[in-house]
């Protein structure tokens, strides 16, 4: 299995980062990737891809939660790390209009950032929080063929799902489609699953039964388990298909 979506970068896991690592593969999560959220997580994620080099993979990215009155200075530092360094991906980056109001800096930043994904031939990771619409919107435009990527996270409708799949996008799905109350169990099984991978944004969002504790790789089967029960398929399928996906995608 891939979790194609960890911050184990953290502080939160900084006494037992080897531990963890070591229960992720031995739950069979064999590649850990890493997203970036703003410049002062980008030499921790690095110190951390050295020491697992064979198990975490890392992206470079700007968190829209992230864009400040600073943001010209921000990217063009990112952008330097990007040239310098391999990533498997752009991200995480997009649009948030649950915390953060400032959509024209938030908008520039994440046309930016889509466009570096084009130049270095990249795929995006998405943070889209109460902003799918607008993301979708700015793919629209931005869609020439060559994007491709996952929306993080995913909590929406089957509408919605369909759109981000009819742009070439894939779905992550993460521990709130293991919560009862998320309403995840009535889209989940009408979703395509040749565009579905796993994600545990760990530390945060634990999946049932670990739900409010500090999340991690190793949960990742957790939420392959919720996904192969309310498609009625077995547990295999979906972690050969979700790995297959995120192979391809991350071209890992």
């Amino acid at each position: 299995m891939i979790d194609t979506h960890a911050h184990i970068y953290s502080a939160e896991f900084k006494s037992d980062r080897t531990q963890v690592v070591k229960r992720a593969l031995k739950k069979g999560v064999d590649k850990i990737l890493l997203p970036n959220i703003s410049l002062n997580s980008i030499d921790p994620m690095l110190q951390v891809v050295a020491a697992y080099s064979e198990v975490c993979h890392p992206m470079i990215g700007l968190h829209p939660c992230y864009v400040d009155q600073n943001i010209r200075k921000s990217l063009a530092t990112m952008y330097t790390y990007l040239c310098r360094h391999s990533f498997i991906a752009v991200g995480e980056i997009g649009i948030d209009l649950y915390r953060k109001k400032n959509y024209a800096e938030q908008e520039m930043a994440f046309i930016t950032q889509i466009n570096w994904a084009k130049e270095m031939n990249l795929p995006v990771v998405i943070h889209a929080r109460n902003s799918i619409k607008e993301v979708l919107a700015l793919l629209s435009k931005e869609q020439d063929g060559s994007l491709s990527g996952v929306f993080h996270s995913f909590v929406s409708s089957v509408i919605e799902a369909k759109e981000i799949n009819d742009l070439g996008f894939h779905l992550g799905l993460g521990g709130i489609s293991t919560f009862k109350n998320s309403g995840m169990d009535r889209v989940i099984p009408y979703l395509d699953l040749n565009y579905v991978v796993l994600e545990t944004d760990c530390p945060y969002l634990a999946p049932a039964p670990h739900r409010g504790e500090r999340n991690e790789p190793a949960y990742i089967q957790l939420i392959a388990n919720r996904v192969a029960e309310l498609n009625e398929i077995a547990l295999s399928e979906v972690d050969s298909i979700t790995t297959i996906n995120a192979k391809r995608l991350f071209k890992i």
